[in-house]
């Protein structure tokens, strides 16, 4: 990674699409640290340490939700238009020819998405202005203020979907994505700082320190393992003719990735798990006992019967999306119409229940190891002094999956500018 980067560094048009990236990056960095007036910050940040879903919106905004900054909601409501977009486009004939007509249609969706975004911000601006007026989190509860917080917390979203685009169009890599990565990455010194802390107190020693420290790495080893990680089915097409020329045999194969569902399974399993939660608080009072069973009876974090049922929900959800996105029953007309065969397997119906398999059995595996990822820190803010962190397994699918994927782009420009060809 390092050398592909000291290499971009060396061509001009990356250094300047680098530098740009590194600016805009920094514009946003700049606005987490702006708050929003009338909104108390520190009832805010034992409400985030508190709660599992609040900390995963404080990681994505970089910190900007436990100070309340103008960024507070980041590009949640844009991701979560993303993603229904992307399931509506599966269910929606309109929605999926209109993919299918090339760019034109693209941009009417991405326009779509952005009208959707706008609406998923205002209602999760006035449902989170809402919780906070419950909680006494507003120095004044009136709604002209809460108005205010809403109207920050929208022209906040718009500003970071119109910087997330500009990095797309001038930058390098996905806008969205890295504005999430550098949010995540902007926490890691304060991680540190808290271990110091933590150290210093005597709540930790330093061999537990080390043990963690090596536990965090063998799962950062992990997660990249699996989201490199890939069945490749065997193709062969069979000789054939195209108009005039005639094409000879050859044989490819069909990836299919052990975790294709990536964060977007726990991000659903976790809203779902939170919802109820944030209910309750927003019409219930305090004392009331069906809301304490979400706060802190055996419905909560604390007991097991939380950790087993995310679990289930995330390996449900990434069955779910993978089946949604990968078709078998097309990938075999396609391969069929093409000529093209799995060997072994005839082609049509045998070639789709083969593929139907091979995907409910990826999908467990990669939805358990998501799991695995998830629930980690459930646990160890059960067992260790260090679940008080705030840095989820999430966040870390997130941050290795970006990586990733920029680094495939360097090389991907690195090689069409010094191709060396086969007399290397």
């Amino acid at each position: 990674m390092f050398k592909t980067l000291r290499n971009a560094w060396g061509v001009p048009e990356l250094r300047r699409k680098l530098l740009t990236t590194l600016f805009l990056l920094l514009v946003f960095r700049a606005g987490v640290f702006i708050p929003v007036p009338g909104v108390r910050t520190d009832v805010v940040k034992q409400m985030v340490e508190g709660g599992l879903f609040l900390g995963f919106l404080d990681i994505i905004s970089g910190g900007a939700f436990k100070d309340f900054s103008i960024f507070a909601l980041g590009v949640v409501p844009y991701i979560n238009a993303s993603i229904v977009f992307s399931l509506l486009t599966i269910a929606i004939p309109s929605l999926e020819q209109l993919s299918k007509e090339g760019e034109e249609g693209r941009k009417k969706i991405a326009e779509y998405t952005r009208y959707a975004a706008l609406i998923f911000a205002a209602i999760q601006g006035l449902s989170i202005s809402l919780y906070l007026r419950n909680n006494g989190a507003l120095t004044n509860d009136s709604w002209s203020q809460i108005l205010v917080i809403i109207i920050t917390l929208i022209t906040g979203t718009i500003f970071l979907m119109w910087l997330g685009e500009k990095i797309t169009e001038h930058g390098l890599g996905n806008g969205t994505s890295l504005i999430i990565f550098t949010g995540i990455l902007a926490r890691i010194p304060a991680m540190f700082a808290q271990i110091v802390v933590l150290v210093k107190g005597e709540s930790v020693n330093i061999i537990q320190v080390v043990l963690f420290l090596v536990f965090a790495l063998l799962l950062v080893a992990g997660v990249v393992t699996m989201d490199l990680a890939e069945r490749r089915i065997p193709v062969q097409y069979a000789q054939r003719r195209v108009g005039s020329r005639m094409y000879g045999a050859q044989s490819t194969h069909i990836p299919i990735n052990v975790n294709s569902a990536g964060v977007i399974a726990i991000i659903f399993a976790m809203s779902v798990m939170q919802f109820p939660l944030v209910i309750t608080q927003l019409t219930l009072p305090p004392t009331n006992k069906f809301r304490m069973l979400f706060e802190g009876g055996w419905l909560s974090p604390k007991y097991p019967i939380y950790p087993i049922v995310y679990v289930l929900l995330i390996i449900f959800f990434t069955w779910f999306y993978t089946t949604v996105t990968f078709k078998p029953d097309e990938v075999a007309q396609n391969l069929q119409k093409s000529g093209g065969f799995i060997p072994g397997l005839r082609p049509g119906k045998p070639t789709e229940e083969f593929l139907t398999r091979v995907i409910n059995r990826m999908t467990v595996i990669g939805g358990i190891f998501a799991s695995i990822v998830a629930v980690t820190p459930i646990v160890l803010s059960q067992v260790s002094k260090f679940g008080q962190l705030q840095f989820g397994g999430t966040a870390l699918l997130i941050v290795v999956g970006v990586a990733l994927e920029i680094d495939k782009q360097l090389k991907a420009n690195l090689v069409m500018r010094h191709y060396e060809g086969f007399l290397k």
